[in-house]
């Protein structure tokens, strides 16, 4: 399945907000995450990836952190912020509010989109 464009776009700052809440991690470590969440629907690449992290550090959102694990290769880290669980918890309520218009109005997915719209 071709997941559109702009609908990618939209959940990106979420979801990469949603998985630095989980813990620290570091680019390719996110871009793995989110292929596993999607049940490999999702397939981001560096160039989507990275401005959107220097998007949300520049937002304040996240932080970062030069290091070199034992395995020896230097990884830049992000941390979510303060202000970053804060984004997040209003991305959740606008995308339960999107969500839940989308359960009412799309005949018979109440069950698929049930777990969606009742966080």
């Amino acid at each position: 399945m071709h997941v559109d464009k702009d609908l990618v776009a939209a959940s990106a700052t979420p979801l990469v907000l949603a998985i630095l809440a989980e813990g620290e991690s570091y680019g390719y470590a996110i871009l793995k995450r989110v292929q596993a969440l999607s049940g490999g629907e999702l397939q981001w690449t560096d160039g989507m990836l990275y401005p959107l992290l220097h998007r949300l550090q520049r937002l304040g959102y996240v932080t970062t952190e030069w290091r070199t694990p034992p395995e020896g290769r230097r990884r830049k880290y992000y941390a979510i912020t303060d202000e970053g669980r804060a984004a997040l918890a209003d991305q959740q309520q606008q995308w339960v509010a999107v969500t839940r218009a989308l359960k009412d109005v799309w005949p018979g997915s109440g069950g698929m989109l049930a777990a969606l719209g009742d966080a």
